[in-house]
């Protein structure tokens, strides 16, 4: 994520508390051996792989001298640089106002600390309380812009719905190539990067699978572990195309190491949202890194080669490489099988 956001890393650390330093998240040994680096590693941004409060992130500043961000603030700076849609947009600024907020108050604790009477009552504690109200009035005027979004997509949806045809909904940890499928399938033009959050809007595309149907294909955002709250409900609007999806397609990066954390972390976060019980294809992704370079491969030697030897295929599960379109036909056929069946209208009532 770092390296999304345009940082350079110069070093990494550890470590394991039973619970965070409830002043500076890390002990002190950890503090002091940080700080000793500073000057032969030459860093000026610290990044914490977790939430810090406003008071650890005030301590911290102050004891290494240089920013500090944690894992929630890193991820809205990420959000801010792939926004592209005005939607997109008011997500992320909502987002980031909503953590801003009690971070505000963190930094003025020590006029609060003093209580009301003599030397408080001044230009300090006036600033802070103007800077909450202005955050407090810009959060609602983006709700209720977002209210709006939410609304027209509401439309939309029960247009889809009057037109009978399904929804497939793609799904995966954050770079797994959700928009590199549906470019594939559909010829979208979705913008592709190999970097994190590339999408933060859905994306819908008509295509026609095996049994003649036509299928609505929407991309949406990625997941990620410890994905912060604001950004959850600041994408509200977004996720609720996952609720309304006939079929649920969740995307995995077989080639990278963390594989089963992310699929673990998609599976939690479905469970969240109540949707673990959702028609689902497990799309095993990027199989062709698996393979010896030095070796031509086909998509029929590949897949083979793959079932047998490295992937054991469960129930429901594909094999594919959405950049090579290894796989596709398997995909659409799996899709056909698992997509509920057609709902015909009969004389005004709805009947299978």
């Amino acid at each position: 994520m770092a390296a999304t956001a345009g940082a350079e890393v110069v070093g990494k650390t550890v470590q394991r508390l039973p619970v965070p330093e409830k002043t500076t998240y890390i002990g002190r040994g950890k503090l002091d051996e940080i700080a000793a680096l500073k000057s032969s590693l030459g860093y000026n941004v610290v990044i914490f792989d977790d939430e810090l409060s406003p008071l650890q992130q005030r301590n911290l500043e102050e004891a290494l001298a240089v920013k500090i961000i944690d894992r929630a603030a890193l991820i809205l700076d990420i959000f801010a640089r792939t926004a592209r849609t005005r939607e997109g947009r008011i997500q992320v600024a909502l987002a980031q106002h909503q953590y801003l907020l009690p971070r505000l108050a963190g930094q003025w604790q020590h006029l609060e600390r003093l209580g009301g009477g003599i030397g408080t009552r001044g230009p300090g504690e006036s600033q802070l309380e103007t800077d909450r109200r202005l955050i407090k009035t810009r959060i609602a005027r983006l709700e209720k812009e977002l209210e709006q979004v939410r609304k027209h997509r509401r439309l939309y949806r029960e247009h889809r719905k009057k037109s009978l045809v399904p929804v497939i909904a793609l799904v995966g940890y954050t770079n797994v190539g959700k928009s590199t499928l549906l470019n594939t399938l559909t010829g979208a033009g979705v913008g592709v990067a190999d970097k994190l959050f590339s999408t933060l809007d859905p994306i819908t595309r008509r295509i026609r699978i095996p049994d003649g149907r036509d299928v609505l294909v929407t991309d949406t955002v990625g997941f990620i572990r410890k994905l912060p709250p604001t950004l959850v409900a600041a994408f509200r609007a977004t996720l609720e195309e996952l609720d309304e999806a006939d079929l649920l397609l969740h995307m995995v990066d077989i080639s990278t190491p963390n594989a089963a954390l992310q699929s673990q972390t998609v599976e939690e976060i479905l469970k969240e949202m109540n949707l673990a019980k959702k028609p689902r294809i497990t799309v095993v992704n990027k199989i062709d890194r698996l393979l010896d370079s030095g070796k031509t491969w086909g998509e029929k030697s590949a897949l083979e080669y793959l079932k047998s030897q490295v992937i054991g295929v469960a129930e429901n599960t594909v094999l594919i490489s959405a950049a090579k379109a290894w796989g596709l036909n398997d995909l659409l056929a799996m899709i056909a099988k698992v997509l509920p069946p057609p709902i015909a209208v009969v004389q005004g009532h709805d009947a299978l």
